[in-house]
């Protein structure tokens, strides 16, 4: 029966066949997505499909250029079975990271097999460099698609993960003053036009979150924290399974907040106070003496001791409001410091009066960034080419 105050068989009606072929074929497509090759007969019993309809609908999406045959699976009586698999040229994606020295870019297939990389140094306040920003971002994905053999009209999806975060009332990027360049009111627009398709603009801390629940610690947890300790410092909040925002995008920029013995970041974003004056990468390795790496710092276990106890402390006053189950640390610091740092800071969270949220150090391994870029210019690209309504 169609929807009520529809019109029965009307194109994109809920319930009509052609939305519920629709439906059918994305839930076959994502299959393919998260299992690779497989067979009809499979299809259909993951499905629950009939094999008439499984030969239909695989039929279908060949003729669209959405899968294809890779072999056969032999080995039993019978004719082999033919393998069916997402065809990777059906759509490409872009993935990038900006930092003050420069861009990263990466193209993908919509399997999301890495096809070209291309990495453009930039040192972000140099003046020449503010007025340019759409065209590095041009060069490092033109570079990438030459290694891939691609050009700008194969591009689907576009994310890039900076520092900050874009105010969804201005478009203007905000806590990120070391990327000048960056703040441009027409910069989505601008980069839009530099690559011939759509660009997100992205917190790169909420993509290192996204990266870690995909292929990461964060895997099966829909309330959790990732809490970025490097060169800068911030946070990811997960709640219900989506990211939390915040009013301007300012969500999870624990950098600025203020803990005890740090001074207040009162003079904005540029302002030296709050959390990560007591934690960011350059600290720690101060805490060690001059010329000290953070893994000789976090080697010494002083030094290891009372980093562990800073964090602890921020991630208190993070778990006192938001009460996540887990809390993952990543970046230079989490990395350097292990399994040691996470103990220490479990010891340290041990007797509070709050929720105690499972420790974890990411193990990604890669850029966590570039991968949570990749992984949301892929979602939004499969959701064009997937789309078979």
């Amino acid at each position: 029966m169609a929807a009520a105050g529809s019109t029965p068989g009307a194109p994109g009606t809920p319930g009509t066949p052609r939305v519920l072929r629709a439906m059918n074929d994305r839930a076959v497509l994502d299959l393919l997505v998260v299992h690779g090759p497989l067979t009809r007969t499979r299809i259909g019993e993951l499905t629950g499909l009939s094999k008439p309809t499984t030969s239909q609908l695989l039929g279908r999406l060949e003729a669209a250029g959405l899968v294809h045959t890779t072999g056969s699976l032999s080995g039993r009586p019978g004719p082999n079975a033919l393998l069916y698999e997402i065809d990777p040229g059906a759509g490409h994606v872009a993935a990038l990271s900006a930092d003050p020295t420069g861009i990263t870019a990466l193209v993908a297939d919509i399997t999301g097999t890495v096809l070209g990389r291309e990495r453009v140094e930039a040192e972000a306040v140099a003046e020449d460099v503010r007025h340019r920003t759409a065209q590095l971002v041009a060069e490092a994905v033109d570079g990438a698609l030459r290694r891939a053999g691609l050009a700008h009209d194969d591009l689907r999806a576009a994310v890039i993960g900076t520092p900050g975060a874009i105010d969804p009332h201005t478009g203007q990027l905000r806590y990120a003053p070391h990327l000048p360049g960056w703040h441009s009111r027409t910069l989505r627009d601008d980069l839009a036009a530099v690559l011939g398709t759509p660009v997100d603009i992205e917190n790169d801390v909420n993509l290192a979150a996204v990266a870690e629940q995909y292929e990461g610690a964060a895997q099966d947890h829909d309330n959790y924290v990732l809490t970025w300790l490097d060169e800068g410092v911030g946070a990811a909040i997960v709640l219900g399974g989506t990211l939390l925002r915040g009013a301007t995008g300012g969500a999870g920029e624990i950098g600025y907040m203020p803990l005890p013995g740090a001074p207040l970041a009162k003079d904005g974003p540029d302002g030296d106070g709050g959390f990560e004056s007591l934690v960011a990468a350059a600290v720690v390795r101060d805490l060690a003496g001059p010329g000290a790496t953070l893994a000789d710092a976090l080697a010494d276990g002083a030094v290891l001791a009372e980093v562990a106890r800073r964090i602890a402390t921020g991630i208190a006053a993070v778990v006192a409001v938001v009460d996540p189950e887990l809390v993952v640390l990543s970046g230079a610091v989490a990395q350097a410091g292990g399994d040691k740092l996470r103990v220490h800071v479990e010891e340290e969270l041990t007797g509070l009066a709050l929720p105690r949220p499972q420790i974890r150090i990411s193990e990604l391994d890669g850029d966590p960034i570039l991968t949570g870029a990749l992984r949301s210019a892929l979602t939004q690209a499969r959701d064009q080419v997937f789309d078979t309504a």
